[in-house]
């Protein structure tokens, strides 16, 4: 991940009483920390509904002087915690969900379930949130307005943001959150720095699915038939002629066509060839042109085959932008909370999708990655998020358990 020292003068926090002591308060937090991530890490639940989950959270929560309630829609968990003063508002994030995967990272705490595993570090943002719930709750007199914590289910794919801002999560306080933030995890980041940009961070993610149909027949006398295959095999490349040649280079965007199944067996021209791929952009010009042309380019040359083609298009996680000015201010936040040599911007956006975008197209915010490779490991080399050997550092936490309550406290002193 390219990421360049911020050109930024330090925060004001820097100099503020009410963040001294910040890190050695998240320190002496992480035995919990950890405690929880493991409990949580070894139970793993996907989509929605996480009813374990929901229970870890609010049992680690109890006895904190906040209000606390649960989805309607879904398993989520939000917490308000009010500052001694009045003030703005400040919503802080971590999703709960798990993915379609069987671990093999061999760790002591691993997966206890089939098929489920926590393998995009959405315990280590849960466990990390908790912490900075405690935290804050114990710096109540320091903030002026109130902080909602938002644990959110189902961001894999099930669109739990939006299923929590329903449910009125953006208005759990009393009044509209005036700033959101989210941190997530990477192995593709040293341990502990927090990096964050401007403008778009991660990419919109739809997906499409085509379906090219032709006359089936004998292997051995395909003039008698309408080959789907060769039809399907051309679209891959013609896809990616349209994206470089049609789409500015300085716009990203990517398609990949990630499935394609025609056929039962070596003699036979089927009927049918089917294609399923995603599409990836970081800006909504290109997401609208790419949605439009992908049909287009895939019917004519199923037609210049002979063959017709059906296409689904459909829509998915939006482009994640931050607000500008926010996004170089989390960063300064960074650099005064956990040192210079832990805060970055990052040159270009990531091209995986966040649900936490249904968030910022409604509150101004920022999204930021911290990095949590283990030491003595390249990041270039480090099983990735999503690999079912991924193994984040532990030790990273502690500076994402100080970065969220640094950024509360930031925005309401």
């Amino acid at each position: 991940m390219d990421i360049t020292p911020p050109p930024l003068p330090p925060s004001p926090l820097s100099d503020d009483p009410r963040f001294t002591g910040l890190l050695d308060a998240a320190r002496a937090l992480q035995p919990k920390t950890v405690a929880l991530r493991r409990a949580v890490h070894k139970h793993p639940e996907q989509g929605l509904r996480l009813p374990r989950t929901q229970q870890a959270v609010l049992d680690a929560l109890g006895g904190l002087d906040l209000k606390i309630t649960t989805g309607e829609s879904c398993s989520s968990v939000v917490g308000v915690l009010e500052g001694d003063k009045p003030g703005p508002t400040v919503l802080l994030r971590a999703d709960m969900d798990a993915l379609p995967l069987t671990e093999t990272s061999g760790l002591e705490f691993a997966s206890e379930v089939d098929g489920s595993m926590h393998a995009c570090g959405h315990d280590t943002h849960t466990a990390m949130l908790v912490s900075a719930a405690r935290l804050l709750a114990d710096r109540r007199d320091a903030l002026a307005g109130q902080v909602i914590f938002m644990f959110q289910p189902g961001e894999e794919g099930y669109h739990g943001a939006r299923h929590m801002i329903h449910d009125g999560v953006l208005t759990a306080a009393g009044r509209p959150a005036d700033k959101a933030f989210a941190l997530h995890v990477t192995t593709r980041l040293p341990s502990g720095v927090v990096c964050t940009r401007p403008g778009a961070m991660m990419a919109a993610a739809d997906t499409f699915s085509v379906r090219v149909t032709g006359r089936g027949g004998h292997g051995a006398m395909p003039q008698d038939a309408l080959d789907p295959v060769p039809a399907a095999a051309a679209m891959v490349g013609a896809l990616q002629t349209m994206i470089t040649r049609r789409v500015s280079a300085f716009d990203p965007t990517v398609i990949t066509v990630g499935s394609i199944h025609a056929g039962t067996t070596n003699n036979i021209i089927p009927e049918f060839a089917d294609l399923e791929g995603t599409i990836r952009t970081v800006s909504e010009q290109a997401r609208a042109f790419v949605r439009e042309e992908l049909p287009k380019v895939c019917e004519h040359v199923a037609q210049a085959h002979g063959c017709r083609a059906g296409v689904d298009v459909v829509p998915g996680y939006p482009v994640t932008v931050n607000d500008d000015a926010f996004a170089e201010h989390v960063v300064r936040v960074a650099g005064a909370a956990l040192g210079a040599d832990n805060a970055a911007l990052m040159d270009f956006p990531v091209m995986g999708a966040e649900d936490f975008s249904y968030v910022l197209q409604r509150v101004p915010g920022a999204m930021a990655f911290l990095g949590a490779c283990q030491p003595g490991v390249d990041p270039e080399e480090a099983p990735p998020n999503h690999s079912p050997r991924v193994h984040f550092d532990e030790s990273a936490m502690v500076h994402g358990v100080a970065m969220y309550a640094a950024v509360a406290l930031d925005a309401l002193r």
